[in-house]
């Protein structure tokens, strides 16, 4: 079963199966997690054992489990592919997100395929085009604003998934080479080198420079909370939450906060629902500054928007504390607008770095009218601080009091159940009904004495009926079908009720209906273009033989294949840098003695040893990073175990 259009999914991402647990428990109706192998996070891999408990774990409360297998992948690592992909259907797995085509050729099991974000999709064309050669769910760019969303909705009738909340690629998902050219490390085969965090000066075509040192690539993070039910409205049902490597802190306190306002809209609209069974009660308050983050931004979804980079930091320097009011010889005073306490962590800017520490000991000295006083002894020798002086604003990266709540229980996940307890021929008999409609019935045989005080003993089970404890089950009626008031003693109803519920569990389990694959259409739909160039990622025959059979004649082979010699963009993405310091054309346009200057180009970006040329395509509205592969890499063999000579790609072959 596919998301219904009634349903709202909130998924999570999952770095260990424990983490997809905690998701599941803090409010996930689906958890993404990669597999074995073959995912785009490739240090956070998972054995199919470990998926196959959180599998189980998860349909309990019928959230849906996906693996990630959304690499390219090389000819001769398809087969292991292929049967990793049955293994992971035997454990249960509801679908698969992926980006390469040629596994759509493959002897698959019949799992659901969702179309990763590294697909691109940012056309209603391409969207259509996926969901009718048979995706089930459609992960959309990142960069599209809600009204793009709402004109594909309005012609696909796929599932639409969209990322609310996490780190951003500055390019286009799928469209960033500039990692594999540089280092030979590939962001499509899941070992990024994050070229996009590193600092950058950035000059025009004559050599002035416009920024120093900046992190001109680095994009803040994600942030849809105040957009939630516009993108409700314009068709998204899954929202997916970024950070498969992020810890067990991110995952808790950003799902639960998502949860918080999904639940906020589902009460105000019934014409909605979640996607999965259950109510969450969230055990501490969730704050989306108190975990990694850097800075907040809605990207694109509104249009494009001025200070959407970090520029100043890829790291994550928490939320203002306060100011350093005095230095001592082994502390500095600090007036906060907030309690501290030991452990916290801490930092400050000087000049272009960020200067981190650690709050050993915190004592505080009393309040003011400017804000709470503390004092601070760091764990680092004063003298090693550079720049900490009076007047020094410093803000919180770690909240130790905060932090702590999250490292014990912190959320409870209960499926609301019915419980009627009846006579049968020698005993009772307990029926179990859910709020997903599901019934199971057990029976123990027991002797029944009439009971001398008829109240005490109904009260009586009713509370032995009642104690559900930390199962997941909560109370939503309990009904008593008795001919007359019965002596039943404690322990014999809590066994009753053990057994009753171990067996409920298991019928909910049993009845759990693995989603259908999608069948393609027949025949086959015709792809948007009839020329692929190496930004289609193509880097197997299967996938060339996908796109051929849907009416593409032209096909050059991925980037990864080492057949691009030249300079070629190696990064495509909305963010521009002209925009970014107001020498976009359209900024300056009617401007006396701007306009002519913004209209030189190229721009250059230089990191180190490394220069990028800027171009701007501005009818899109995007910036494509040129560069070419360093030689070293162009002659090594291409990344795959199988030697360089036995690739079969050509450049723009054409097809008969």
């Amino acid at each position: 079963m596919s998301l219904l259009d009634h349903e709202i999914e909130l998924l999570s991402p999952a770095k260990t199966a424990e983490i997809g647990r905690e998701a599941i428990l803090h409010g996930a109706d689906a958890v993404y997690i990669g597999g074995p192998a073959f995912g785009a996070r490739h240090n956070a891999s998972n054995p199919i054992e470990d998926i196959s408990a959180l599998v189980e774990f998860a349909h309990k409360f019928r959230s849906r489990i996906f693996v990630t297998i959304n690499t390219i992948l090389h000819d001769a690592e398809l087969e292991a592919a292929r049967k990793q992909i049955w293994q992971l259907y035997d454990a249960g797995v509801d679908a698969l997100i992926i980006q390469d085509m040629g596994l759509l050729e493959m002897d698959l099991p019949p799992i659901q395929l969702h179309a990763s974000t590294q697909c691109d999709i940012r056309t209603v064309e391409k969207a259509k085009f996926l969901g009718a050669s048979g995706f089930s769910q459609l992960v959309l760019a990142r960069e599209l604003t809600i009204e793009q969303i709402r004109k594909i909705r309005a012609e696909v009738d796929t599932p639409l998934e969209y990322f609310i909340h996490g780190a951003l690629c500055v390019a286009y998902s799928g469209q960033c080479y500039i990692s594999h050219a540089d280092t030979g490390r590939s962001a499509n085969r899941g070992d990024c080198s994050q070229a996009c965090r590193l600092p950058y000066t950035l000059s025009d075509s004559q050599g002035r420079v416009v920024a120093y040192e900046k992190h001109l690539l680095s994009m803040k993070d994600n942030d849809q909370s105040a957009n939630l039910e516009a993108l409700v409205d314009a068709g998204i049902r899954s929202f997916k939450i970024e950070g498969r490597y992020k810890d067990m802190g991110y995952v808790k306190n950003i799902t639960a906060h998502y949860r918080l306002l999904l639940d906020e809209i589902l009460e105000r609209r019934p014409e909605l629902s979640r996607a999965a069974s259950g109510h969450t009660r969230v055990l501490f308050t969730p704050d989306v500054d108190k975990t990694f983050h850097r800075g907040h931004t809605d990207y694109f979804a509104n249009g494009r928007q001025d200070e959407i980079g970090a520029f100043d930091s890829p790291k994550y320097v928490g939320v203002e504390l306060g100011i350093v009011s005095r230095i001592g010889t082994d502390h500095f005073d600090l007036v906060t607008n907030a309690p501290m306490a030991n452990g916290d962590g801490l930092n400050y800017m000087n000049k272009r770095e960020v200067v981190g520490l650690q709050a050993n000991v915190v004592k505080k000295l009393g309040d003011s009218s400017e804000g709470e006083l503390w004092r601070v002894f760091p764990n680092e020798q004063l003298r090693e601080l550079a720049g900490l002086k009076a007047g020094v604003s410093v803000m919180r990266n770690r909240d130790h009091h905060w932090e702590a709540s999250l490292q014990k229980k912190s959320s409870e996940r209960k499926v609301a159940l019915q419980l009627a307890l009846s006579e049968d021929a020698d005993g009772l008999r307990l029926t179990l009904r859910d709020e997903d409609g599901i019934t199971s019935s057990t029976y123990a045989t027991m002797a029944l004495q009439p009971a001398q005080h008829a109240e005490q003993a109904e009260a009586a089970l009713h509370a032995s009926l009642g104690k559900l404890g930390n199962t997941m089950f909560e109370v939503d009626g309990i009904a008593l079908s008795l001919s007359q008031p019965w002596f039943v003693p404690s322990s014999a109803i809590n066994a009753l009720r053990r057994d009753a519920i171990a067996a409920h569990e298991a019928a909910r389990l049993a009845a759990w209906q693995r989603p259908e694959r999608k069948a393609p259409q027949e025949p086959p739909a015709v792809y948007p273009d009839t020329q692929l160039s190496y930004l289609a990622n193509v880097y197997n025959e299967k996938a060339r033989a996908f796109y051929t059979k849907h009416g593409v004649q032209m096909i050059a082979a991925a980037y990864e294949s080492h057949e691009e010699a030249g300079e070629v963009p190696l990064m495509i993405t909305k963010h521009c840098l002209r925009f970014s310091f107001n020498l976009c054309p359209k900024q300056a346009k009617g401007v006396q003695g701007v306009q002519g200057q913004v209209r030189a180009e190229p721009m250059t970006l230089v990191s180190g040893e490394e220069r990028y040329t800027l171009r701007f395509d501005c009818k899109p509205c995007e910036m494509h990073v040129v560069g070419a592969m360093k030689p070293g890499i162009l002659n090594s063999a291409p990344p795959s175990n199988v030697p360089y000579s036995t690739l079969t790609f050509h450049r723009q072959r054409p097809l008969a």
